[in-house]
């Protein structure tokens, strides 16, 4: 069980660290590199999430979610972008829309199934 989410937040940071070096590279072209690596970092660890059970519904959607909150997060904090208030609003209607699939995807039976193999 910690296994998959530690591999998903792996594919997150790894997600998040290419999509500023990407940004960064309009600066220097020095970081592509970082681009490169940690987008495959992070489409291997997604594919060993996976592998752990993780359903890609619920697997893409975390990524995709984190990936757009913490990518505009680190856009204001190290690139002085400015977020309005329609672009937060619109950040946590994504999460919560993750949240809400996340919590709407476990079926009676597979819960049972869960406790029974705990």
């Amino acid at each position: 069980m910690v296994k998959k989410w530690a591999l998903l937040g792996g594919a997150i940071g790894a997600e998040v660290a290419a999509t500023i070096a990407l940004r960064a590279t309009i600066d220097h072209t020095g970081w592509i590199l970082v681009v490169a690596v940690g987008y495959v970092t992070a489409f291997v660890l997604l594919g060993l999430t996976l592998r752990t059970g993780m359903p890609i519904g619920i697997a893409y959607g975390i990524w995709g979610a984190c990936g757009v909150a913490l990518t505009a997060l680190f856009g204001v904090l190290v690139f002085g972008e400015m977020l309005g208030l329609p672009a937060i609003i619109g950040i946590a209607l994504i999460i919560g829309g993750v949240v809400l699939v996340e919590t709407g995807s476990h079926h009676p039976e597979s819960l049972t199934t869960e406790k029974a193999a705990a």
